[in-house]
């Protein structure tokens, strides 16, 4: 599908944002990646040959039995018993590259947890003997996924509100500049954690309960393109012409008002990303357990001898983080009027 002439414009001028467009490259990079986390960080083989039989232990759980074992329960692939097995009959285990899951604990430690980085564990490992890398991949991708969801849903909504109160203005925009006041003057953060410490919060929960502020961000500068575009030439004549409302919105306001809308969803994501690892670091975030750059920083703060959880969680949140801004600073420029 060709682009048209001024998004062929804003794509050239993004991509002469030489910080912006390699930091949209790196960022890609580093997310597709963490999708694959359980091919690069996973206590299961990916491979397993055994008896002239192929298995996947990475998407398929097996027993002890199809291995020669005695008991039906899940295979321990670390075990020594089970590489014996396997190997008794020329079997062989083609393992990822970190033999470690965000939940496995290394059981062979020389020292006690936390324990330092080695060449078993690269950045070491936290406080319950659990790899901190696995559970930097594994961290990293839920924060992404999770901020990424929430800008999408919160764009969503904050683009409606904006532009009915735009659109139409009256009563309908004083009615929801009132209620925006009065909503935006809760304090959001507090509100979380009481929301939070109700029930346990899982991903879904919380991302229901940060959707209910986050979505106010876009409605002012919606609004203010849809108060601008009513009474523009073109929108007057497609009235003319007899077009509704609702088209005249999607087809001639909206487009523009997207404009801005995309230079700001850069740094909504960044702000996701911030308030749930405060959560997490808060203790009031995802299930105790859960891969979490929040729970690394807070275990870097109970554990200042063991300054690789600090500096691992700091380093990943910065690097993401940056990223997302520079990214941001070119949309900006590149959807900027003035360019």
């Amino acid at each position: 599908m060709a682009l048209s002439p001024i998004n062929q414009r804003r794509f050239a001028l993004f991509k002469a944002h030489k910080r912006g467009w390699y930091s949209l490259w790196l960022f890609l990079g580093l997310f597709v990646l963490s999708l694959g986390a359980e091919l690069i960080a996973n206590d299961k083989p990916l491979l397993v040959k055994h008896d002239g039989a192929w298995y996947l232990p990475v998407f398929k759980r097996y027993p002890e039995t199809a291995f020669g074992g005695e008991f039906p329960l899940e295979a321990d692939y670390k075990s020594p018993y089970m590489r014996e097995l396997i190997e008794a009959k020329g079997g062989w285990m083609l393992w990822p590259p970190i033999p470690y899951s965000h939940e496995s604990i290394n059981f062979e430690l020389k020292v006690p947890a936390p324990a330092p980085p080695s060449a078993d564990n690269w950045l070491g490992t936290d406080d319950q003997g659990r790899d901190v890398l696995a559970r930097v991949i594994y961290g990293f991708r839920i924060s992404v996924l999770f901020a990424l969801t929430l800008t999408l849903l919160s764009s969503v909504i904050g683009v409606a509100a904006g532009a009915l109160q735009g659109f139409y203005g009256g009563w309908v925009d004083l009615v929801g500049q009132r209620f925006l006041e009065i909503w935006s003057g809760l304090p959001v953060l507090y509100l979380l954690i009481i929301l939070a410490s109700f029930v346990e919060p899982n991903f879904w929960w919380l991302l229901g309960i940060m959707l209910l502020f986050s979505w106010m961000s876009l409605v002012d500068v919606v609004r203010a393109e849809f108060l601008r575009g009513r009474n523009l030439e073109y929108v007057r004549a497609a009235r003319a012409l007899g077009m509704g409302n609702g088209a005249i919105m999607y087809r001639h306001i909206l487009p523009n008002a997207m404009v801005s809308t995309m230079t700001f969803m850069p740094f909504i994501l960044t702000g996701a990303i911030g308030t749930l690892t405060a959560l997490d670091f808060l203790g009031f975030g995802l299930p105790p357990g859960s891969p979490s750059l929040g729970e690394l920083v807070a275990q870097g703060k109970s554990n200042l001898q063991a300054p690789w959880l600090g500096i691992s969680a700091f380093a990943v949140l910065a690097l993401m983080l940056t990223l997302l801004v520079f990214i941001g600073e070119a949309a900006r420029d590149a959807f900027d009027p003035r360019k």
